[in-house]
C-alpha cells in the first residue's frame, strides 16, 4: 500500500523514467513539508516541489471551474454571447479600465526595477482596443457547440456524430495582458478556463478579472467559475495545475524551457496539452527576388518581438552582394524607430546558432546567411527551425509552389512574416500558434483559438427495438 509522502531527505535517490536515478537535494529536502507534493518530470529527472498551499488553491479553482462546465451546458447561446459584450463593454469604458491602467503601471515598473523586459507587458492603447475588438469577434462568432457534424442512417437506427464542449482548460501563458481576452473565447464553445500568469502581470490579471471578468460573467448569468484565475505568481501553481487530471486541455505560452517543462508534467499526468515556446520567423531572398519587396518584407517581420519575429533570413549566393546591404538598411530602418543600432549575426549556412531565437524588448536581433540556393534555404529552415513562420521573396510563381511543397512550416507566405496571427489573418483571437512542438491537435499546426477547443460525442437513436447483433 502507497503511504502519503511527508518528507524528503537530503541525498535520497529517486527513480527517474525507470533506468536512473536522481538525489534530493538538500534545498528540496529543507523546504519539502507535510501535505506538499513533488512531481518528478521522467523526461529531464528535475524534481518539482509543489507546495500544500498551492496545490490546495489550484485544486480549488479547478473545482469551481469543472462545477461551472456543467452548469455551462445549460446556459443559452445567447448568455455566453452577452458576456462577451459586457466584458468588451467594461474594456472600453474609461472609468473601469482606471483601475486595470493603474494594476498594470505598477507591474511595468515593477518589472522595470528588477530589470525585466517590459514591451509585451505593457497594456497600451492599441493593445485595449485589440482586446475589445478580440472579445466582439467572439460575442459575433456562431455558436458551434452542440453541432450535428456527421450522420450515419442504418435501416433500424442512426448514428449521429456532434461537436461538444471539452471540458476545463488549463493555460498558463506569459505577461501579455490581452491573452485573457483570446483565452475566454473557450467559452464560446462552452468551456471553461483556469488561468495562470506570471508574476510581472499578476496584478493586471487580478484588476481584469475583478473589473472585468467576474461582473461580466454575472450580469450575463453564466457560472462564476467559468474563467478562473490561479492567484498565485510562484511556478509551482503552474506545475500543480497541468498536473491536474480534471483539465481536458492543457496550454501553456512563454519561454521555451519552461513550456517544455510543463508540457512534460501533463503529459505524464495523462493530460493533453498544446504547446506555444520556441518562436522565430524564416525569410528567405531568391535570385528572382524584387528587392524594393524584399525590404519591406524585412523591415515589417521586425518592428516587435514577438513568436513571429523574423529570426534568420536567408539570400541567394547569386544575388547577396546586392540584397545583403538591402538587409542590413531595412533591420537598420526597424533598429532606428527604437532609437538604436541593431545586432545582425551573419553566420555560416551550418552554424547551430541558427536553431536559436533571439529574444530581444528594445535592440532588433537577427541572424542572416548566404545560401547556395532555396532549396539549400529550405534544408537549413528544415534542419535548425522551429518549424513553424518561413516566407519566400520571389516573381516566380513556380518557385513559390516548390518552396511550399518542401518547406516544413505551417504558415507560409511570400512577404513579412509578422501576418501569422489569428486575429489578424482569420479574425480569430487565438489561444496559440501553430502547436509545433508535441501533442499537435494538428497535423502540422494550425490556429488554435478558443473554437477549436471541441471534442466530438456519438449519439445513437435505435428506431426499430428488435434490432439485435
Amino acid at each position: 500500500m502507497s503511504e502519503p509522502l511527508q518528507h524528503l531527505v537530503e541525498g535520497e535517490r529517486i527513480l527517474v523514467g525507470g533506468d536512473r536515478f536522481v538525489t534530493v537535494p538538500a534545498a528540496l529536502a529543507a523546504a519539502f513539508g507535510e501535505g506538499d507534493r513533488l512531481v518528478v518530470v521522467h523526461e529531464t529527472g528535475d524534481l518539482l516541489h509543489i507546495p500544500r498551499a498551492e496545490h490546495e488553491g489550484v485544486a480549488a479553482a479547478v473545482a469551481r471551474a469543472s462545477a461551472a462546465f456543467e452548469g455551462l451546458a445549460r446556459v443559452a447561446d445567447d448568455a455566453i454571447s452577452a458576456f462577451f459584450e459586457e466584458c468588451a463593454a467594461r474594456l472600453a469604458d474609461d472609468v473601469v479600465f482606471a483601475p486595470i491602467a493603474a494594476a498594470n503601471e505598477a507591474d511595468v515598473q515593477s518589472a522595470l526595477a528588477r530589470g525585466r523586459a517590459t514591451s509585451r507587458l505593457v497594456l497600451s492603447p492599441s493593445m485595449r482596443i485589440d482586446m475589445v475588438a478580440g472579445l466582439r469577434v467572439w460575442r459575433d462568432v456562431p455558436t458551434r457547440r452542440q453541432q450535428m457534424v456527421g450522420e450515419v442512417r442504418h435501416a433500424e437506427w442512426t448514428v449521429q456524430q456532434w461537436r461538444d464542449p471539452l471540458g476545463v482548460v488549463g493555460f498558463v501563458f506569459e505577461g501579455r495582458p490581452n491573452v485573457f481576452a483570446d483565452a475566454t473565447g473557450v467559452l464560446r464553445t462552452g468551456n471553461t478556463v483556469v488561468f495562470r500568469i506570471g508574476s510581472d502581470a499578476l496584478g493586471t490579471a487580478r484588476a481584469i478579472v475583478e473589473h472585468a471578468v467576474r461582473p461580466a460573467l454575472a450580469a450575463a448569468g453564466l457560472p462564476a467559475g467559468s474563467v478562473e484565475l490561479v492567484d498565485s505568481a510562484a511556478h509551482a501553481a503552474g506545475w500543480a495545475l497541468f498536473a491536474d487530471q480534471r483539465l481536458s486541455l492543457a496550454v501553456a505560452r512563454g519561454s521555451g524551457g519552461a513550456v517544455a517543462q510543463l508540457g512534460a508534467v501533463a503529459r505524464q499526468h495523462g493530460v493533453p496539452v498544446s504547446l506555444h515556446g520556441t518562436g522565430g520567423a524564416w525569410l528567405v531572398a531568391s535570385e528572382a527576388a524584387d528587392a524594393e519587396q524584399f525590404a519591406l518584407s524585412v523591415r515589417h517581420s521586425m518592428d516587435r518581438k514577438v513568436c513571429n519575429t523574423l529570426n534568420v533570413c536567408c539570400v541567394v549566393r547569386s544575388r547577396a552582394e546586392e540584397l545583403v546591404p538591402v538587409f542590413r538598411a531595412a533591420v537598420g530602418e526597424a533598429a532606428a524607430v527604437r532609437g538604436v543600432e541593431p545586432i545582425i549575426h551573419e553566420l555560416s549556412p551550418d552554424d547551430e546558432r541558427l536553431a536559436q531565437e533571439w529574444e530581444w524588448d528594445t535592440v532588433p536581433e537577427v541572424a542572416l546567411i548566404v545560401v547556395d540556393s532555396v532549396e539549400h534555404a529550405v534544408q537549413q529552415c528544415n534542419r535548425f527551425s522551429p518549424h513553424f513562420v518561413a516566407s519566400l521573396v520571389s516573381d516566380d510563381p513556380a518557385e513559390h509552389d516548390a518552396f511550399y511543397q518542401s518547406v516544413d512550416a505551417p504558415f507560409v507566405g511570400n512577404g513579412f512574416t509578422r501576418w501569422v496571427d489569428g486575429q489578424f489573418a482569420f479574425v480569430q483571437p487565438e489561444l496559440g500558434l501553430s502547436n509545433w512542438q508535441s501533442g499537435r491537435l494538428f497535423g502540422r499546426g494550425g490556429v488554435l483559438s478558443g473554437d477549436s477547443v471541441f471534442t466530438v460525442r456519438v449519439r445513437a437513436t435505435v428506431h426499430d427495438h428488435h434490432l439485435h447483433r
